[in-house]
Parts: C-alpha cells; structure tokens; sequence
C-alpha cells in the first residue's frame, strides 16, 4: 500500500475513533509519523497503536494523542509544556498549535534524538530539554496547557502549580499501569476542576533522570 493511502485511512482511523477538531486533525495530517518511528517498526507508523522506541519508552497511539491534543484546546498564541518527550510525535503535532512549546524529558538519548528530527523539519519553537519532568519547568512558568504522557497517582504538584488560571492540563492518572482514567485538569480562580475523559494505559511518569 502507498503511503499517501496509507496516510489517509490515517486521518480516517482519527475521525472514527472520536478526533474531530479540525486544527488538531489539520496538524495531525502535516507531521508525518512514519519520520518519529526508526526500525522494525516503521512499516507500522500509520496504524493505530503505539510502538516501542528506545529506553523502553513508546510513541503512543495515534489516536490517543489526537484525543489527548483535542482535550487540550490550544489556542495558537499559547505556551505549552509536555512532559515526556518521547519520539517527540506529539511535541511536533503541538507545534503547529501553539505559540511556543517546552518539551522536557528524563532521558537525554530520546530528547538529542527527538531535538535532530524538530531541527530537520523546520519546528523553531520547540524548546526540548532532559530534565525531570515530574518538577516540571518553573523557569518558564506559568503555562497556558501543560500535557503529561507518563501516569502519576495524582497530578503532580509542582506541575499544578505551573498552570496559570484559566489553562488546562491533561495527563493520565492510575495507581497501576492497566488501570489509568485520562483527566483534565483547569485552573480556576477558585482552584482546579477535574474532567474524568477515558481509560488509558501509559509508561509511569519517574522521578529524577535516566540512565542513558
């Protein structure tokens, strides 16, 4: 199969399974995923799963982070941190959203990887860091939209207290990896407000840095 075809039963497989936010659906479409999976695994690029990649990480499921994305509700002139780096799939399809995105990782081996792809395709306003996702950036706070892609207990603190009022945060919370709920998070003036959205099953978030 071609990958133009390919693509398209892509954006098909999105629609269907609940992404319908044309923004989110436009920059799905113009970051090629096939450019963040490397081996093996790179004939499976456009299906609807989640793929490993190193350090025992993975780049999740399509249409996981396009329902992630969409919960989120960037605004273009809005300034966006996400925790968990990755492959940097879901940092590139953010850049087409926002204003400017930090995007921090444990393990530097995935964000230098992750840094080379943004650098080859032109994304200027990703900031890519290893750091310890789990304190967030407070350097750069507050945030207009922070997105988590590792699951905690609860909502980290530091990262709670990074979010300006009135934005939102979503990340997956569980105390097991099989059974995570997706929440969103918004900060009001009065304090936060917790939307359960889905069951999801992500790697737990951890503190401290990799050994890479």
């Amino acid at each position: 199969m071609e990958d133009a075809e390919r693509k398209m039963q892509f954006l098909f497989a999105l629609r269907s399974r609940g992404v319908t936010d044309a923004r989110v659906l436009t920059a799905m479409e113009g970051v090629d995923r096939k450019a963040f999976v490397t081996g093996f695994f790179t004939d499976r690029a456009y299906e609807d799963m989640p793929l490993p990649i190193a350090c025992g990480q993975t780049i999740s499921q399509p249409s996981v982070v396009g329902l992630m994305t969409q919960a989120l509700d960037v605004a273009p002139r809005d300034k966006v941190l996400e925790i968990g780096t990755g492959s940097g799939y879901q940092a590139a399809i953010l850049s087409h959203l926002a204003r400017r995105v930090y995007t921090v990782d444990r393990h530097k081996r995935l964000v230098q990887a992750a840094q080379a792809i943004f650098d080859a395709q032109g994304l200027v306003n990703i900031t890519a860091m290893t750091a310890d996702g789990s304190r967030g950036l407070v350097e750069q706070a507050p945030f207009d939209r922070i997105l988590v892609t590792a699951a905690a207990e609860d909502p980290p603190g530091p990262l709670l207290a990074q979010l300006r009022v009135g934005g939102i945060m979503v990340l997956p919370v569980g105390q097991s990896d099989t059974v995570q709920a997706l929440i969103r998070v918004t900060r009001t003036e009065a304090g936060f407000d917790y939307q359960e959205l889905r069951a999801v099953r992500f790697v737990p978030l951890v503190e401290g840095l990799g050994q890479d």
